[in-house]
């Protein structure tokens, strides 16, 4: 019992300590610094991210089907274009 009671005063009187001391100070500078510099980055989240790979992906489909329609109309008309109408 006394053994626990003498860990939990040391426990407390170690985090009383840490927060006094300038490493708190400086964990929080460093925090705000580091926040700062990464919403200059103009980062999007995952889930955006996720959302945009998904819009690009159908945008490709779509792209590669018509190309593919394209390329069909270009054929029919390919010898209609190179029979002489004279």
């Amino acid at each position: 019992m006394l053994k626990q009671r003498l860990v939990t005063e040391m426990a407390d009187k170690v985090s009383e300590a840490l927060a006094k001391s300038p490493v708190r100070d400086m964990e929080k500078n460093l925090r705000a610094s580091l926040a700062a510099w990464l919403s200059r980055l103009d980062l999007v989240t995952r889930e955006e991210f996720d959302v945009q790979a998904q819009v690009l992906a159908r945008t490709r489909e779509r792209l590669a089907e018509l190309e593919t329609r394209l390329e069909a109309l270009e054929k029919r008309q390919s010898p209609q274009a190179s029979t002489p109408s004279a």
